[in-house]
């Protein structure tokens, strides 16, 4: 701890400017949707498939990412009037994006992937065969080999130049609207569709940083005052007027996930598209049970994952019989925070492992799987999250190779990458330090909130508040200046008197119409 900064609001905000080393970004700086490379041909080929008045079909993914996508391209086609066919797979009965099953299920001369498709060899050979033009838009890392699609949208593809490679998938569906809105000569202001490509863009962990920034921020202003019945639901039970990436990580992702998750993401596109706050009411507390049915399921899974790991090994990687498939992706995050390493977790059904792998710090887990791939029989993802599958009979045979990858890694690249800005005095504590930490929001991936260090401080009062008495409910003083702090599911119990160090971020709590700063705790050490 002695290490770390003593900080000034000075320090504090060049420490966060620092982070942007592109500049803070502007809408105005978004680059143009042809500067991706194929952009051009996927746009001309859809615009003459509307003159032509060809049968489109969309095809998405069950992650929030995907809804969003699908959504955004069946409220343009609607705008446009339009006919398209959106489908998104089930990822029980149809797996993982566009196949040759899914085409079976596809009236179309143009198929569209949103968020998938980059590794979609076999489907892009049976679309040649049926004469059906299929464009991929996706942001998932390529492998060596290319689908032989009409056009591929991918700004990590080797061919594209494009300025900005980390963005999600529903950017790049936003970004090809943006393409079809200049080639039909349309007044679409394309700022209307922020609120949505908010959700996918924090959903998908994109770094808040250089054009991602001003794409969030805008969208959750408009969360707070959006007529889209969706976003009136959200706010009516959640309770909230003012979101920020946290609110949409926390409180809003899971539940849109939790359709794709447990039961069909079609429920989730419903929620998104709802018309009518009725149905975007019907929709969310749908979507709200199966988050509630989630998390208990996730519990039950994470138990029994925990005892099986290896904590020795260099990637935690665990597989079982019956385990569902909608959750070990989550279960793969919690291994993560447990062990402080990659995980991996498989259910095992009919001889075949299918799974989902979450990394740490700047480990590349796509990188590693490619590494491994001889006993895959698929993977695809980008470096901290990815999903695969192999021959239940390979299991271990994969682990022994995959930790051996792991292994030659230098140990640094392992480190969490959350960790405390400095130092604070709680002199330092006051309206001006709270308005430099707005002027850098929104906060999250590659711009995480800023976590301080108070140090030394007095508990002036301490007391256990919540339904259960989980939680810790301080005042702390320094001198003659004083903070209010709580802390959630605390561990460690501490009475008025005690001297303490504390970690935690700092938030504007409103209450009766009075507003205070009061801290986060995240630790008392």
């Amino acid at each position: 701890m002695s290490k770390l900064p003593r900080l000034t609001k000075a320090k504090v905000e060049a420490l966060l400017a620092a982070r942007f080393e592109d500049g803070i970004k502007e809408l105005r700086d978004l680059p143009d949707p042809f500067a991706l490379h194929d952009m051009d041909r996927a746009a001309d080929r859809i615009v003459s498939a509307i003159r032509g008045n060809e049968r489109i079909a969309v095809v998405g993914d069950y992650d929030v990412d995907g809804v969003v996508s699908s959504a955004l391209m069946a409220e343009f086609f609607q705008i446009i009037d339009y006919p398209v066919e959106i489908l998104i797979p089930n990822r029980f009965t149809d797996g993982y994006g566009v196949s040759a099953e899914i085409l079976d299920r596809l009236d179309a001369d143009v198929v569209i992937t949103v968020d998938n498709g980059i590794a979609a060899i076999e489907a892009a050979e049976v679309c040649r065969a049926r004469g059906i033009d299929l464009i991929i838009t996706d942001h998932h890392t390529p492998s060596d080999t290319l689908p032989n699609a009409y056009a591929i949208v991918n700004p990590k593809k080797e061919s594209c130049s494009f300025a900005y490679p980390e963005i999600c998938g529903a950017q790049v569906a936003w970004f090809l609207i943006g393409a079809l809105k200049q080639r039909l000569g349309l007044a679409i202001k394309m700022g209307r569709f922020l609120d949505l490509l908010a959700l996918a863009i924090v959903a998908d962990v994109m770094p808040l940083t250089s054009i991602n920034r001003p794409l969030v921020r805008k969208g959750l202003a408009m969360l707070s005052t959006s007529s889209r019945p969706a976003f009136v639901a959200v706010r009516s039970y959640l309770g909230k007027q003012n979101f920020s990436a946290e609110d949409i990580g926390y409180g809003i992702a899971p539940r849109i996930n939790s359709a794709g998750r447990m039961e069909d993401a079609s429920i989730a596109l419903r929620f998104l598209r709802a018309s009518t706050l009725e149905e975007a009411s019907r929709e969310w507390l749908a979507l709200d049970s199966l988050n509630r049915m989630r998390r208990q399921e996730e519990a039950r899974m994470t138990e029994a994952a925990v005892a099986m790991a290896n904590p020795d090994d260099s990637v935690i990687v665990v597989a079982q019989e019956g385990w569902h498939e909608g959750i070990v992706g989550i279960v793969a995050s919690r291994l993560v925070d447990r062990f402080k390493k990659p995980a991996i977790v498989l259910s095992v059904e009919n001889g075949r492992a299918k799974g989902s792998g979450r990394s740490i710090g700047e480990v590349d887990l796509f990188a590693l799987l490619k590494r491994s791939s001889d006993y895959l029989t698929g993977f695809g993802g980008h470096p901290l999250a990815a999903g695969l599958a192999l021959d239940a009979d390979n299991l271990e045979a994969f682990r022994a190779a995959v930790c051996e990858e792991a292994s030659k890694l230098d140990p640094a690249l392992f480190t969490p990458k959350e960790h405390l800005l400095g130092e604070l005095p709680m002199g330092e504590i006051d309206w001006e330090l709270m308005e430099i930490l707005q002027r850098y929001e929104p906060y999250g991936e590659a711009n995480q909130r800023p976590r301080f260090l108070l140090s030394n401080v007095e508990v002036a009062e301490a007391k256990s508040v919540g339904a259960e008495k989980k939680h810790l409910k301080l005042f702390l003083k320094d001198g003659d200046i004083g903070l209010h702090a709580i802390q959630f599911g605390y561990v460690k119990p501490v009475k008025p008197g005690d001297r303490i160090t504390l970690s935690g971020t700092l938030q504007i709590n409103e209450f009766n119409n009075k507003k205070s700063i009061q801290m986060m705790v995240y630790q008392i050490y």
